[in-house]
């Protein structure tokens, strides 16, 4: 197996947090991010450090987080060994750029996006390595332009790499980003992959750039159809209900949430993914016909989301 190039790996994930701060920026019009430079305390059996970037209050987005982190540690927690016990025992370094954007317009989906890297090693072994990550979207109100938009996006920057890729990674977010306890998807998916390492290195990392640099093109166009269409105090209650879906998912399923927690990793950092403000309603069900229920009915099913190819 060829040899890793890890500081290649952090100059990118670096650049990619500035260029998404940037555009978020930019849209957003008002607010700024505030970056947080943190390190671990010398002497423990972890190291590393990190940049926490978040924007609050702002014009389009009630929060932003976009999160650069670099973890070292003398064993990989258990979230990481569950499914792979060979690695146990080994010294390990995980970076990666994690961002969840929520909004102020119910009808602007809330979006996650996630890409990481994974390498332990061993004295006597040699390197295992992994990529992982992908992005989705959680909408409030779905719509089928939107929906398209952002499954073609995630085609693309699969597409240069198997025809098959992007069919194989939207079945896997499908399956990851599903309630188990409510039966339910978190939203309309996008990609998932994890232990990606089935290629040359370059090609794996090669991957995960095009999935990052395919995040803004997916959703920034979405943000600008939909950030001024007008709403009420209806459609935000119901968005602040259907955030608690997003809390539920994240401290009950999140692989990196639960990564983050388990290696001891920067509590603040991890957790603010979480929505500003949220709501829980006892047994509410939607309006029949109403367009809470569509999107229950429609979008929160899994489905092909592309358009079809016209063959001759």
């Amino acid at each position: 197996m060829d040899q890793p190039d890890k500081q290649q790996v952090k100059e990118y994930l670096l650049q990619l947090q500035q260029t998404i701060c940037c555009a978020l920026e930019e849209e957003d019009g008002k607010a700024r991010f505030f970056q947080d430079s943190w390190q671990r305390e010398p002497g423990a059996h972890l190291g590393g450090g990190g940049i926490s970037a978040v924007l609050q209050e702002g014009e389009v987005f009630e929060q932003a987080g976009v999160n650069f982190s670099h973890v070292t540690g003398d064993q990989l927690p258990g979230s990481a060994t569950a499914h792979r016990p060979e690695l146990a025992g080994r010294a390990f370094e995980a970076m990666g750029v994690s961002l969840v954007i929520h909004p102020n317009n119910p009808y602007v989906p809330t979006s996650h996006a996630n890409i990481r890297f994974f390498i332990a090693e061993k004295s006597d072994q040699a390197p295992v390595w992994w990529f992982g990550g992908g992005f989705d979207l959680t909408p409030y109100y779905g719509n089928d332009e939107d929906c398209r938009h952002w499954h073609k996006m995630a085609n693309l920057a699969c597409r240069p790499f198997g025809e098959d890729v992007y069919a194989k990674y939207k079945a896997w977010c499908d399956d990851y980003f599903y309630l188990k306890h409510r039966q339910e998807p978190r939203g309309i998916g996008g990609l998932f992959f994890d232990d990606l390492n089935e290629w040359e290195f370059e090609k794996c990392f090669d991957f995960m750039q095009s999935v990052g640099d395919h995040y803004l093109l997916a959703y920034m166009p979405i943000v600008k159809r939909r950030r001024d269409t007008e709403y009420g105090e209806r459609e935000r209650n119901f968005q602040l209900y259907r955030r608690g879906r997003y809390v539920e998912f994240n401290l009950v399923y999140d692989r990196g949430t639960l990564f983050g927690l388990q290696s001891g990793g920067r509590t603040e950092s991890i957790l603010m993914s979480l929505p500003p403000l949220v709501r829980w309603q006892y047994n509410w069900q939607p309006e029949p016909g109403s367009a809470e229920a569509v999107l229950y009915d429609r979008y929160l099913k899994p489905r092909e989301w592309l358009e079809p190819v016209n063959r001759p």
